[in-house]
């Protein structure tokens, strides 16, 4: 796999990143276990995805010197990560804007503790370039791959609502990302909705042209999420407001540092460097850690009471409810502007 989007590519990140389905996995427990880090009578155990929070803190040199442990346990994907943080395996781990909502709604026991925001420029609709579609309303009538309960399917839904149309005016083709590429290829669907990297790929290797994005209409956020019982402990607290952190200050580092953080990503992940570096600009360098604000849970709502009227979820509920505002000290609100790469970065 070189200069074309293999499907085993695809299958080995079906979704290692933060934009993530959101059906239930059977194995909440099951993530592989992997490196230890740190010294100290306290042991963080943190649920992660491939190419994620532990690859960004070490490259950043952010897991030198821990005065604790940090146990690394890696998953396929934020819900069986949010299974894990429910059932104590892991005391915290990331996950993108839509994983916590369906976890929530099936009442697991989890606390939304930290934030970031980024662009949703990754978060698009997209076409083949010869198609004759142009925007949003050509989509009517038309067949549309998603994956059913990911961020990208509220983005559909949302894009469709802002052009006066409803998911009942497309043909939706619930697809996972590397049988949704061979359908989009082959011709079986019209439009895909996908995220970063996938989009980047999609632009690169599968001949696509976006049609419209996530601005305006998605969050752009993703969250670290952590288990109740682990909160009330004042020492796993304290190790917990550190390891945020260090993400924050790594998160920082992948924006002064692009090249270098697309290099690891592509080689963590498989992607190419071109593709990686493409979707570091756009979307995974431009995040900024925030504060679980008023705002944030506003817009998280609102993804909830979507996927419970459209019966994606069991049940309506305050989003609030499962949010820990405690480490929001210091941090800017969720409404901050993402950062953007200039032509000379």
């Amino acid at each position: 796999m070189r200069r074309r989007l293999a499907p085993a590519l695809l299958i080995s990140l079906v979704l290692p990143l933060s934009a993530c389905v959101s059906s239930n996995s059977n194995n909440a427990s099951s993530g592989a276990a992997g490196n230890t880090d740190g010294k100290g009578d306290v042991t963080l155990n943190v649920g992660d995805q491939k190419g994620n929070d532990e690859a960004v803190l070490r490259a950043a040199g952010e897991l030198k010197n821990l005065p604790y442990k940090i146990k690394w346990s890696t998953f396929t994907s934020g819900p069986p990560i949010l299974e894990a943080v429910s059932a104590k395996a892991v005391d915290i781990g990331g996950v993108g804007n839509t994983p916590p909502v369906v976890a929530a709604a099936a009442k697991s026991k989890i606390k939304i503790v930290g934030a970031k925001h980024g662009t949703t420029d990754g978060e698009a609709i997209v076409v083949k370039k010869g198609s004759p579609l142009k925007k949003t309303a050509d989509l009517k009538g038309k067949r549309v791959a998603v994956a059913q309960g990911s961020s990208a399917h509220f983005q559909l839904v949302a894009s469709l609502r802002k052009a006066g149309l409803s998911i009942k005016d497309v043909k939706v083709s619930f697809l996972q990302p590397a049988d949704a590429l061979a359908a989009f290829k082959g011709g079986k669907v019209d439009a895909w909705a996908i995220w970063d990297p996938y989009t980047a790929q999609a632009e690169h290797q599968a001949d696509a042209r976006v049609i419209t994005t996530g601005k305006g209409v998605t969050n752009g956020l993703n969250f670290q999420v952590a288990n109740p019982t682990s909160l009330d402990d004042k020492k796993k607290t304290k190790v917990i407001k550190d390891y945020l952190e260090r993400l924050r200050r790594a998160q920082n580092w992948v924006y002064k540092h692009p090249e270098a953080w697309a290099k690891v990503w592509g080689k963590e992940t498989g992607l190419p460097y071109d593709v990686a570096l493409d979707s570091v600009k756009r979307t995974n360098g431009t995040r900024v850690y925030t504060a679980v604000d008023k705002p944030a849970i506003a817009s998280e709502q609102e993804i909830a009471d979507t996927f419970a009227k459209l019966k994606l979820t069991p049940r309506r509920f305050n989003f609030s409810d499962y949010v820990d505002t405690r480490f929001n000290g210091g941090l800017p609100p969720s409404s901050t502007a993402p950062r953007t790469f200039g032509k000379g970065s």
